[in-house]
């Protein structure tokens, strides 16, 4: 997940137009293997309401035995039997509503816990190249705020979509059986109703869904505003985030209001014909009264079934509309979980061992990203190179040459487009990325630490694949913290020259905050490092690791880091004179190729592009007085 502060104009999320959607109802069906689980108590559920719903239509056979008879005999005993009862299905009917509520809040908190579980773990499991496509807050916003939609949806509008049809399929037929002429007059609003909803339905499923991508926009610019508020600050930039901020929480309120009001309309439209209709059925009655066609005890119990059917009637839009805001929701979050995992296991392409090699081979690598134009110039193009097994190669190159994506390739973070990376003879592709990550360890030109102690963040590096590393529900487990042992943590963080720990108020149990922040980039840089060393990897590949030292700490540091490579076979891109010098031999990446291959000395004297990266000259003196990059 990209976490970069880059205080800039937002981009529109890359989501697919709604035109092509498929259909709510479809979309919704999806969530059925997450219901399943807790489809007893659901439907326990559902038949409570129902009962319950349903014996809001009896109130009105009550009172026109009430009315008709103890009232209209003057029995007042009759009337307080009859006070009872309603007050007893009163009672009766709240209590099955709230019997309904607890059946459903705990199973379906546990429905959205096991989606959010296997959204986070699927993200997990996600090529690099995918998380480098999708905003951050995009993705946030679908475990967080989605799962709240979808959540609330099973809870309510799911249940009474089906409640409130049955208690009006129930009193339209209590309608017609108490006086057929006024229920077919509150019927005729029924078509019109229709047809404004089917027409509701499309348009605020497309507003639901852009008012959802923008939710997800807005988020992204709250989290990289908060993660680079030292950028912000520094450059005096909150103005433009702010100006930013503001334009997308304008577009938000203009589809927010949108949907408003369209809400509006339909829900004015489902109030306005029943309400014209029963007005309509009350003057018919009325007359039919007065003619003495029709009790009066018959008029009540008709005019209260109908008012019993106001709310199932005019909650149709608030429920339809909710309903396509969940089917939105799940839309997106199975747009997040379609994308296709990384493949654990190998692929078998290039199985088998290679008897004569050793070390870390590239044998005619290439490499495009994946969303690149297949016929477009390859970022790495047929790049060769042996780094033999217990030595450090440097590798060195412009700006830009593709000396990150190169080491990236190693570990499987990208996949080659052609080639082969072998280690000891076996191609990395053939090989599970469990034991591929066990035998490669990193550190990054830009060391990410998490919100935990040091000794966490460190001994992350000494975990044996993700299995160990994760439990069920993608959290550390306590196996996974505890995987390097003290001596282990202590000879890693001398190493990286990490001394300044024991100064922390915790020592190693300090808690870092949020990206390591409350640390210096040095600081961070050398945990890095510790994470890097600390499981005794077979292979390291270190990217620029220690561009944030100063020359006395790094110089440190290099003293300690040469017992550590001298044990294993290490690819380190450098930028510094000093930082090659820790190499047995150097390659320089050059076009996406690599075009000279020697030690220090030789390619000062070989090459001019070398000598113009290490000096910033073509002169052939040597640069181990000059620390430019």
């Amino acid at each position: 997940m990209p976490t970069t502060p880059t205080p800039a104009e937002p981009v529109e999320t890359p989501t697919p137009p709604p035109a092509g959607e498929t259909p709510a109802v479809r979309t919704l069906l999806r969530l059925w293997p997450y219901v399943r689980p807790v489809r007893a108590r659901w439907i326990s559920a559902a038949a409570v309401a129902v009962v319950a719903s349903c014996l809001s239509l009896v109130f009105p056979i009550a009172l026109k035995w009430l009315v008709d008879g103890p009232i209209t005999d003057r029995d007042q005993r009759g009337v307080w039997l009859g006070a009872a009862l309603l007050l007893a299905l009163g009672v009766v009917e709240a209590v099955l509503f709230g019997f309904r509520r607890w059946l459903v809040a705990r199973p379906l908190a546990a429905v959205e816990a096991a989606m959010r579980s296997d959204l986070y773990r699927h993200l997990q499991r996600l090529p690099v190249a995918v998380h480098d496509r999708w905003a951050s807050g995009q993705l946030l916003s679908r475990g967080t705020t989605d799962l709240a939609v979808i959540r609330m949806f099973l809870a309510f509008p799911l249940t009474f979509l089906l409640v409130n049809g049955i208690t009006i399929l129930a009193g339209f037929a209590v309608l017609l059986s108490q006086e057929w002429t006024l229920g077919l007059i509150l019927l005729l609003p029924a078509l019109p109703m229709m047809v404004i909803g089917y027409r509701f339905e499309g348009g605020y499923s497309a507003a639901s869904r852009r008012a959802q991508d923008q939710v997800g926009d807005l988020t992204t610019v709250v989290e990289e505003s908060i993660l680079g508020i030292r950028v912000i600050k520094g450059f005096g930039r909150h103005r433009s985030q702010a100006h930013a901020f503001r334009e997308l929480s304008g577009k938000l309120r203009g589809t927010e209001l949108r949907k408003a009001r369209l809400l509006a309309t339909v829900q004015a439209s489902l109030t306005f014909f029943p309400e014209l209709a029963l007005g309509s059925a009350l003057v018919v009655g009325t007359v039919q009264v007065a003619d003495g066609t029709l009790s009066a005890g018959t008029l009540v119990a008709f005019l209260s079934t109908a008012l019993a059917l106001r709310w199932p009637v005019e909650s149709l839009g608030y429920l339809v509309a909710m309903s396509q805001e969940a089917a939105t929701a799940t839309r997106r979050y199975f747009e997040a979980m379609d994308a296709p995992e990384e493949d654990p296991h190998g692929t078998g392409v290039h199985d088998g061992l290679l008897p004569d090699d050793d070390g870390l081979r590239f044998d005619g690598v290439t490499f495009r990203f994946p969303d690149a134009d297949p016929d477009s110039v390859p970022v790495l193009g047929r790049v060769d190179l042996h780094v033999r097994r217990g030595e450090t190669m440097a590798l060195v190159g412009a700006t830009g040459s593709g000396k990150t994506t190169l080491t990236a390739l190693v570990p499987r973070l990208h996949e080659v487009s052609g080639g082969r990376i072998t280690l000891d003879g076996r191609d990395v592709t053939a090989m599970d990325r469990t034991e591929l990550r066990t035998l490669v360890s990193m550190a990054f030109e830009e060391p990410t630490l998490f919100s935990a102690s040091i000794a966490e963040n460190v001994r992350m590096g000494a975990t044996t694949g993700e299995d160990a590393t994760t439990g069920g529900d993608g959290t550390a487990t306590a196996d996974a913290r505890d995987a390097a042992p003290d001596a282990a943590l202590e000879r890693a963080l001398a190493v990286a020259q990490a001394h300044f720990v024991a100064d922390l108020p915790h020592g190693l149990a300090t808690e870092v905050g949020e990206q390591g922040l409350s640390l210096s980039g040095g600081q961070r840089q050398r945990l890095a490092l510790a994470r890097a060393v600390v499981g005794n990897p077979r292979f390291l590949v270190l990217d620029d690791p220690l561009s944030a030292l100063d020359v006395h700490t790094e110089a440190a540091v290099e003293a300690a880091l040469r017992e550590v490579l001298a044990q294993t076979t290490a690819l380190v891109v450098a930028h510094r004179p000093s930082t090659v010098l820790l190499a047995d031999r150097v390659a320089l990446l050059s076009g996406g190729r690599i075009t000279a291959v020697g030690t220090h000395h030789e390619l000062l004297r070989d090459s001019a592009e070398y000598r113009h990266l290490m000096s910033g000259d073509d002169g052939p003196e040597g640069p181990e007085g000059d620390r430019t990059r």
